[in-house]
């Protein structure tokens, strides 16, 4: 069997949503209504923070697919001054939020336990206000949501090669910026500035997934021990500083992008490793100085570059069924399922969709009774499903 990145087809039933007159659909859908409609149809549990766990209608799985949304739309009606990364997530949400992944994770490693057989993956991409709402493919929801999903391996090896030119498979191209040019200094920025005592780095061998070649050439760690270490709240703090690296990254090279010879930026979360690492690296400037130039030149290119920090931070499962945290780049119209080589086409097809419904909703109420034991939620009861 051929390695390469896999396309996917996965049907969904057609959500019965009209969008008033005037507006345009990404503008309806950062709306209080449209958020309504997405807890009442699809909404499976709430709590006093504000999370929202919720079935995915328009899902990339129709094994097992659901969401945690930070439901900001009555609290902040500005859908540009919402929290977007989970840095800007008071401190009582995330530690909630942290013990929700914890169990939908562990959920997932017990039903699906073989690696051979089933791809697991948790992550959340950034939602920042980089563009206009109306730019085509700007997030349908500007708030914080994280995913869960579940593909049968079986399907991604019968499922037919995606294109490997398409621009979404490689973060737009802007992936390249970041191990092209500066593979080392970014490896020796993480490293010198993160304390990590349970993250572990891995190779990108033992990062990769035979089946699909991906992820290819990120940072990534190991989570020793697995499911267990995610009850342990130092490996949460971990998890934070990790894109905290990256946002500092990220935001140093484009304000030397944006502007030759700059300070460095406000608010860094590591100022010392930004000013001995960075600042004084000829790859890194030099790098700059290529994307600045171009940017002169180009406007398409710049039109599409993320001027402020956007990310894909996943936790996955790899062929040997260890844990595995690596963090990207993220570009407009990239799926979180890209940065691991699937690449999935929704297609409309109620009848396909409601032969899978079932089981698919009988593993979201199991996850849900677990985190109501928890303490984490209550029910919401909708037309699929009761509150308890």
């Amino acid at each position: 069997m051929q390695s390469g990145p896999r396309r996917i087809v996965t049907p969904f039933r057609p959500i019965p949503l009209e969008v008033p007159e005037g507006i345009k659909p990404n503008e309806f859908f950062n709306s209080t209504e449209n958020l309504n409609d997405l807890e009442h149809n699809n909404g499976l549990l709430s709590n006093p923070e504000n999370l929202l766990l919720y079935r995915k209608a328009l899902g990339h799985s129709n094994e097992f697919d659901a969401s945690i949304i930070y439901n900001t739309s009555k609290c902040i009606l500005n859908p540009l001054g919402r929290p977007v990364r989970r840095t800007q997530v008071p401190e009582g949400v995330k530690h909630v939020w942290n013990r929700m992944n914890q169990v939908i994770i562990n959920y997932m490693l017990e039903r699906y336990p073989d690696p051979e057989q089933h791809l697991i993956l948790a992550g959340e991409a950034s939602l920042d206000a980089t563009w206009p709402l109306t730019s085509p493919g700007v997030p349908s929801i500007r708030m914080l949501h994280n995913h869960f999903m579940v593909f049968d391996k079986t399907a991604l090896r019968d499922a037919e090669p995606a294109d490997l030119d398409d621009p979404n498979l490689t973060d737009g191209g802007q992936h390249s910026l970041f191990e092209k040019y500066m593979h080392d200094v970014y490896r020796e920025f993480i490293c010198e500035a993160l304390d990590l005592s349970v993250l572990k780095p891995v190779s990108d061998e033992s990062a990769r997934l035979d089946l699909t070649g991906y992820p290819q050439g990120l940072p990534s760690w190991e989570i020793p021990g697995g499911g267990a270490t995610l009850e342990n709240i130092r490996f949460w703090h971990e998890y934070d500083e990790v894109l905290k690296g990256f946002l500092d990254f990220y935001r140093t090279f484009f304000s030397q992008v944006s502007t030759r010879n700059a300070p460095m930026p406000p608010d860094l979360y590591f100022p010392d490793a930004v000013e001995r690492v960075l600042m004084f690296n000829n790859d890194f400037l030099t790098t700059a100085k290529k994307v600045r130039d171009r940017c002169i030149t180009d406007p398409a290119y710049a039109n599409a570059v993320r001027w402020q920090p956007a990310f894909k931070q996943l936790i996955y499962r790899n062929d040997e069924g260890k844990l595995i945290v690596t963090i990207s780049q993220n570009s407009i119209g990239n799926a979180i399922t890209e940065m691991l080589g699937v690449s999935v086409k929704r297609v409309p097809d109620a009848e396909a969709y409601e032969r899978a419904e079932p089981e698919l909703i009988e593993r979201l109420l199991e996850v849900r009774r677990r985190l109501i034991e928890a303490d984490l939620g209550e029910g919401i009861e909708t037309k699929y499903w009761p509150a308890e």
